[in-house]
C-alpha cells in the first residue's frame, strides 16, 4: 500500500496512523465546537491542532449533516478562501484539506494553499470534479454516500453494506485513474447514507479496505452511531468516539478524521504500543 502522499512538493507519511483535524468555516454544523468563518478565531483553532498534533486541517464551508440541501460554489467560497489564505499565509507548510463537492472551490483554495482535495460526493455532484483534481495536480479523497445529504438517511438499505461500499469506492478510484488522479484516499463514508447498524457492518469489516492499495480515511467523530446507542449528544460523544477510533485503527485505519485531535493522538499513541508489543 502507498505509505506517502505526496502535494505541492510536500510528503506525508501515512504508514503510521496521523490525525485530520475537523475545522468547520460554516454556520450550520451538527458540531461546530466554536467554529465560525472569522479567519482570526479560526487561526487560534487550528494552532491548538497542530500543537495537540494533527498533520492535517480539513476545512469545510459547506456542511453535509442529513438532511442538508447543497449550496452553491459562490457561497462556499465566501466562506472558506479567507480562511485558507489567512492558515496558509500563518502556517505555510501545513497540509491544508478543503471538504468539497465543488469543482470550482476545490480549484481556487488549492490556488490559496490547500493540498488534498476532500469530496464526500467522489464527483457525482459536479460532473467536473474528477478532471479538476487531475489538472490540480493533488490527492484526493473519495467518500461513500448513499444518496445525498437532504436524502441520505431516509431509509437506507445494503444488502451487503462491506462488499457494495467497497465496490462502489473501488468504481471510483478506476475512474479517478482514467481522469489521471494520481493518488486516492478511500473514506467509507461512516453516517452517510447508513444506519447504526450499517456502520458498524461497515467498521467492522473495515480492514478489507486495504486491499485497494489505498490509504484508508475514517471519520467517526461525534456521529449518531455512537450518540444513538450512547444516548448521548453530539457534545457528549468523545468517549464513544475514542473507543471506536481504537477500533477503526486495530482495523487498518490510515488516517482520522475528528474534532478532538489531543485525544485522537493519545488513542494512535497506545494503539503503536499494543502494536509493537503484539508484533503486529
Amino acid at each position: 500500500m502507498p505509505a506517502i502522499i505526496h502535494s505541492k512538493g510536500m510528503e506525508l507519511d501515512v504508514s503510521s496512523p496521523v490525525v485530520m483535524g475537523i475545522l468547520n468555516a460554516t454556520p450550520d454544523s451538527f458540531y461546530s465546537k466554536g467554529h465560525g468563518s472569522d479567519p482570526d478565531a479560526l487561526l487560534a483553532i487550528v494552532e491548538k491542532m497542530l500543537n495537540d498534533g494533527a498533520s492535517i486541517i480539513d476545512i469545510g464551508g459547506a456542511s453535509t449533516k442529513p438532511g442538508q440541501k447543497l449550496i452553491g460554489a459562490d457561497e462556499e467560497l465566501g466562506r472558506v478562501i479567507p480562511v485558507i489564505t489567512a492558515i496558509h499565509k500563518r502556517f505555510p507548510e501545513l497540509w491544508l484539506s478543503v471538504d468539497t463537492y465543488n469543482a470550482r472551490v476545490a480549484t481556487e483554495a488549492v490556488a490559496a494553499g490547500v493540498a488534498i482535495v476532500n469530496d464526500v460526493s467522489s464527483g457525482r455532484f459536479d460532473v467536473g470534479m474528477l478532471q479538476a483534481v487531475a489538472s490540480l495536480q493533488v490527492p484526493y479523497i473519495a467518500m461513500h454516500m448513499q444518496g445525498t445529504p437532504a436524502t441520505m438517511q431516509v431509509q437506507p438499505e445494503y444488502n451487503d453494506t462491506v462488499a457494495e461500499v467497497y465496490n462502489y469506492l473501488q468504481g471510483v478510484c478506476d475512474q479517478c485513474t482514467a481522469a489521471g488522479i494520481a493518488e486516492v484516499i478511500v473514506d467509507p463514508g461512516f453516517g452517510f447514507g447508513k444506519t447504526v447498524e450499517h456502520n458498524f457492518e461497515l467498521l467492522g469489516g473495515l480492514r478489507r479496505f486495504q486491499d485497494m492499495g489505498r490509504p484508508v480515511l475514517v471519520g467517526l467523530s461525534r456521529k449518531s452511531m455512537i450518540c444513538k446507542p450512547l444516548k448521548v449528544n453530539p457534545e457528549h460523544a468523545l468517549n464513544g468516539t475514542t473507543a471506536l477510533n481504537m477500533v477503526a485503527l486495530q482495523q487498518g485505519a490510515n488516517i482520522l478524521r475528528v474534532h478532538d485531535v489531543r485525544e485522537a493522538m493519545e488513542v494512535i499513541k497506545l494503539y503503536k504500543l499494543l502494536r509493537d508489543a503484539s508484533g503486529a
